[in-house]
C-alpha cells in the first residue's frame, strides 16, 4: 500500500488559475505563490450569498488516529461528487507535530489537500510572519524596559512570552538579560509553540487587517506594580506587527486531489488555544461556494465546544450541521484494548469504548447543531464493529455512516455528503450558548468543565479567583473562556480514556487574551511548549535526490 506521500505525488495539480476560476476569483485578487498555491486577496473579491457551513468535529483523539482532515476532505470532494459546490476550509500545519510524533495534517490516502510538502513545511510563510511579529513585540517590550521603563512596568509581571513554530522543551523556561547591563533586564521568561501565540489567535478571529491591527494593539503584555496593564499599544508595536502580517493575513488556496477548492488559513492547536482556522477564510469562502466545510481542533470537548462558543460567537457564525468523526479502532482503544491488538475484532471493546462518542454527539446536540456520526472505515474493521457504534448511539437520534474516503475519495464519502445536504438544507442551526456571556469567569470555566467535560465541579489554584475577579474588575468580564487541556481525555489526565465521571477538575492557571478575545483556563498538566518524543518523525524526514522524503 502506497504511503500518503506516494498517493499525492501521483496526482498532478491543477493550475492555482484553475482551481481560483471554479470560485469565481480571477485577476488581481489572485496572488500565485508558483503554479499550485496563491494568496487570496479577499478585498477584491464580491462574494454571493452565504453558502451552509458544516462543521467536522470528532470523538476523542487516540495514538490510533480519528482521520478528522481526511474525512474533511473526503466530504468536501463527496459534496461536488454528488453535485454541490464545495470547498474545504482548514488549518495550516505546524512543525512542531510534523517533526514530533503526529505527522503532518493534509490528510491521507485518497482524500488529501496538496502539494503535500509544501503544505506541511513552509507553505506561504504565515507562521513565519506570525512569529516574527510574536518576537518583534517581545524584543520591544525587553528594550523598553532596558530603556528606563517609562511605562513602569514591573520585570516579575510581564506576562508575554516568546514563540517558536517547533516543539523544544527546553525553551519552556528561560532567563533573559544575562551577561552584563548591555544585554538588558534579566529577568524569567520563555517560550510557546508558535500555535500558543496570542498573534496567531488575533490573526484568526480578525474580521479584517484594520481589525487585526486593533486586535494586536490589545495585547496585554505586562502589568505595573499597582496591577494596571500594560499594552501592545503602549509600546507602541501594533503597527509594526501588523506590517509583518501584510501577506499572512490573507487566506492561502491550494485544492484537494479532485481537485476541490481549499483555503488552508492559520493554525491554533485546539489544546492551548482556539482551535479553528481564520474567521477571514470561512467568511470568504461561505460568499463564493454553496456549502464549505471546516474542521475544528481534536474532540468535540475541545475544537467543537471553541468553534462554537468563541470563533462562531464572534464572527457570527452558525453550521448548518455537524459531522462527528470516529474509528472502531480508537473506541476499542477507548474500550481498553491496546494499540498493537487493534486489528482483531472486539465487539465488546467498541461497545465500551463508544461511551467516548456517545459523550461527544450529546454536547455536539445540546449546542443545538444537528450531526451525522461518520464511522471512518479502515480495513481490518468489521461489519460487527460498525453495527456496535450504529447501536451505541442508535437512542440519540442520530444516523451513522461507514465512509470509505481514504481509500476511494469522493466517491467513499458520497453517503455522508447526502446525509449532510439532508441535514444542512433544513436551515441554519442556532447555537444555544453554553454559558451567558455576563456570567463570572469562573462561572464560565466552571460550566465548560461540568456541562461538556461531565466534571463534578472545578478546583482552581490559589489566586486563580482572585485574578479572574481582578480581570473583571477592569471589564475583561464579558470575554469567552478557552480551555487548554489534554485532548486525550475529558479530564485533565490523558490516561482517563473513555467517559469518565466523579472527578474534579484541576485549574492551575490563568491567561488573559485581550486582543483574541478570550481568557485561557489551563487544566491540569498541558504544556504551551510541547516537547519531541524519543524518536522524533523528523529521524525519518530526509532530501533524496532532490526530493523530500518521509512526510506523513
Amino acid at each position: 500500500m502506497n504511503d500518503d506521500l506516494s498517493i499525492a505525488r501521483q496526482v498532478t495539480p491543477r493550475p492555482i488559475n484553475d482551481i481560483a476560476a471554479r470560485l469565481g476569483i480571477q485577476g488581481e485578487a489572485l496572488l500565485p505563490y508558483g503554479r499550485d498555491k496563491a494568496k487570496v486577496d479577499v478585498a477584491s473579491i464580491t462574494a454571493g450569498i452565504p453558502g451552509r457551513l458544516i462543521l467536522v468535529t470528532a470523538i476523542s483523539p487516540t495514538p490510533a488516529g480519528e482521520g478528522k482532515t481526511t474525512t474533511t476532505v473526503g466530504l468536501a470532494d463527496g459534496l461536488n461528487v454528488i453535485g454541490k459546490r464545495a470547498m474545504a476550509c482548514l488549518r495550516e500545519p505546524s512543525l512542531g507535530p510534523c517533526f514530533g510524533v503526529k505527522g503532518g495534517a493534509t490528510g491521507g490516502g485518497h482524500a488529501q489537500v496538496i502539494p503535500m510538502e509544501a503544505i506541511n513545511l513552509h507553505f506561504t510563510g504565515d507562521f513565519h510572519a506570525i512569529g516574527a511579529a510574536h518576537n518583534l513585540l517581545a524584543a520591544m517590550l525587553d528594550n523598553h524596559l532596558y530603556w528606563g521603563n517609562a511605562l513602569g512596568i514591573d520585570p516579575e509581571r510581564v506576562q508575554l512570552r516568546r514563540v517558536v513554530d517547533m516543539n523544544d522543551r527546553a525553551l519552556r523556561n528561560i532567563a533573559v538579560g544575562l551577561g552584563g547591563r548591555t544585554n538588558g533586564v534579566t529577568r524569567e521568561a520563555g517560550f510557546d509553540i508558535t500555535v500558543a501565540s496570542e498573534v496567531m489567535a488575533c490573526l484568526c478571529l480578525a474580521a479584517d487587517a484594520q481589525d487585526l491591527k486593533q486586535r494586536l494593539g490589545r495585547i496585554v503584555v505586562a502589568a505595573r506594580r499597582d496591577g494596571s496593564l500594560v499594552t501592545a499599544d503602549d509600546l507602541g508595536a501594533a503597527g509594526a506587527m501588523a506590517a509583518l502580517l501584510k501577506e499572512a493575513i490573507e487566506p492561502n488556496l491550494v485544492q484537494t486531489l479532485e481537485g476541490t477548492p481549499v483555503f488552508i488559513h492559520g493554525g491554533p492547536f485546539a489544546n492551548i488555544a482556539h482551535g479553528c482556522n481564520s474567521v477571514i477564510a470561512t467568511r470568504t469562502a461561505l460568499g463564493l461556494t454553496d456549502y464549505v466545510v471546516t474542521e475544528a481542533g481534536f474532540g468535540a470537548d475541545l475544537g467543537a465546544e471553541k468553534f462554537l462558543s468563541i470563533k462562531c460567537n464572534s464572527a457570527g457564525l452558525a453550521p448548518a450541521a455537524a459531522v462527528i468523526v470516529a474509528t472502531a479502532r480508537a473506541l476499542k482503544m477507548h474500550g481498553g484494548v491496546a494499540k498493537a491488538d487493534l486489528g482483531t475484532e472486539n465487539v465488546a471493546a467498541v461497545e465500551k469504548g463508544a461511551s467516548n462518542l456517545r459523550r461527544h454527539v450529546e454536547n455536539v446536540r445540546n449546542f443545538g447543531v444537528p450531526a451525522v456520526v461518520a464511522i471512518n472505515s479502515f480495513t481490518a474493521d468489521t461489519p460487527a464493529e460498525h453495527a456496535a457504534i450504529a447501536a451505541a448511539v442508535a437512542d440519540l437520534g442520530v444516523e451513522v455512516v461507514i465512509c470509505n474516503h481514504w481509500a476511494d475519495g469522493g466517491k467513499g464519502a458520497a453517503e455522508l455528503a447526502e446525509k449532510v445536504v439532508a441535514l444542512a438544507e433544513v436551515g441554519p442551526a442556532t447555537i444555544n450558548p453554553l454559558y451567558p456571556a455576563d456570567a463570572p469567569l469562573l462561572a464560565k470555566i466552571e460550566a465548560v468543565a461540568t456541562k461538556i467535560y461531565r466534571a463534578d465541579g472545578i478546583a482552581p489554584a490559589k489566586g486563580v479567583a482572585k485574578q479572574l475577579a481582578d480581570w473583571e474588575a477592569r471589564g475583561f468580564g464579558h470575554l469567552p473562556v478557552c480551555m487548554a487541556k489534554s485532548p486525550a481525555s475529558f479530564t485533565g489526565d490523558p490516561a482517563d480514556i473513555g467517559a469518565p465521571v466523579d472527578f474534579t477538575l484541576p485549574i492551575r492557571e490563568v491567561r488573559l487574551s485581550a486582543g483574541a478575545g478570550f481568557v485561557v483556563a489551563l487544566a491540569g498538566e498541558v504544556m504551551t511548549m510541547p516537547g519531541l518524543p524519543r524518536t522524533p518523525a523528523a529521524e525519518s524526514i530526509d532530501m533524496v535526490g532532490g526530493s523530500i522524503e518521509g512526510l506523513f
